[in-house]
């Protein structure tokens, strides 16, 4: 009966450095460098989710010259970008970003199939000419880490 007491806190024992390890190393800040991250946006309802992450992000990294970030939009969400009929909020949101330094993306192919040019979205776009999807594996090619919110 002894030795199992002793063999069951020798165990728990080592559980505890194990997990405390572990949380110490969750709670480290990350190397020096910086981080390349792409986000990925297809769905409307998500604009002002996906938008508030970035913005996180940025926030929590201490600001956009301690972080790489582009945005890929396709697919239905891109007309939360046309500049006719776009939020207020967003546009100055989008503008701050441009001005960050965050590169923006629209796919080329829900261009043409919502019939617009990079003249009818907000500024700081750029056509993904080949597409958002390809953009988005070019992106991580380059080392870019993927987020779809």
């Amino acid at each position: 009966m002894h030795r199992r007491s002793i063999l069951w806190g020798a165990l728990s024992a080592i559980g505890a450095a194990f997990t405390a390890s572990r949380a110490n190393a969750a709670t480290e800040t990350p190397p020096p460098g910086r981080l390349k991250v792409v986000y990925h946006l297809d769905d409307l309802d998500k604009v002002n989710f996906v938008i508030g992450n970035i913005q996180n992000h940025l926030d929590g990294v201490g600001g956009p010259g301690n972080v790489t970030i582009a945005l890929v939009v396709h697919g239905q969400a891109l007309k939360a970008f046309h500049s006719a009929a776009v939020n207020p909020g967003l546009s100055k949101q989008v503008g701050q970003f441009t001005k960050d330094g965050i590169a923006l993306a629209a796919c080329g192919n829900t261009m043409k199939s919502q019939n617009i040019t990079l003249a009818d979205l907000l500024p700081g776009f750029v056509a993904a000419e080949r597409g958002g999807v390809v953009r988005l594996a070019e992106l991580q090619s380059q080392g870019y880490l993927y987020l779809r919110p």
